[in-house]
């Protein structure tokens, strides 16, 4: 099986992509997903976290308090950190073990923290989800209202636009149309399929 990390800075259209790739019966293993599963109700790392951060950040019923949380990590890289050695073994273990069932010519990893977590020499390519920022912004600030400045400090611990790009063996371009953007990952799709019948092909040799 082909094995394909997706990925892209926030705002740029990656749940986009992956819905669509999705809709596709392309099988999409997303980290966000398995993150927000993990920390849940009942979830494998409430617990740890909790331990690590303290009871200010659990709800009386012992869950996560995300936005504290939140609070906690966003201005404070050693407590994010914490957080990460937490949550991203958790993750990889997680994707690792959904991976095995799968049967499909590819798989897709979304990954947004791809090349912070140094991952991308695991896949077979990446596609990078690409947009202006200043598209990037106006499209953040619709969907969660988040303010300039808090922006400004996420963009600034993710990797920029320019490191992405150069680890990137496939970019779908996000700055026009809802329908521009199916079109290419229609487009997409179809080369992966090519490139996963020739993995097969020379597996076979």
């Amino acid at each position: 099986m082909l094995r394909v990390a997706l990925t892209g800075g926030i705002g740029s259209g990656k749940t986009t992509v992956t819905n669509h790739l999705q809709g596709l019966n392309v099988p999409v293993l997303d980290a966000d997903e398995i993150s927000r599963a993990l920390t849940g109700p009942g979830g494998p790392a409430v617990a740890p976290i909790i331990k690590r951060f303290g009871a200010s950040i659990a709800t009386h019923r012992g869950e996560l308090d995300r936005p504290a949380l939140r609070s906690r990590v966003f201005d404070n890289p050693k407590a994010r950190k914490d957080l990460e050695k937490l949550l991203h073994p958790m993750i990889r273990a997680e994707m690792a073990s959904q991976e095995k069932v799968i049967d499909y010519p590819y798989c897709v990893f979304s990954i947004p923290l791809l090349l912070e977590t140094n991952r991308a020499g695991e896949f077979d390519a990446v596609v990078v989800v690409d947009a202006p920022d200043a598209i990037r912004r106006r499209w953040i600030q619709s969907r969660s209202g988040l303010d300039a400045n808090q922006i400004d400090a996420i963009f600034k611990v993710q990797a920029s636009r320019e490191e992405r790009l150069a680890v990137a063996t496939h970019v779908l371009h996000n700055e026009g149309s809802i329908q521009d953007l199916l079109v290419r990952i229609n487009d997409l799709h179809v080369c992966l399929l090519i490139l996963a019948k020739s993995k097969t092909r020379e597996a076979a040799t």
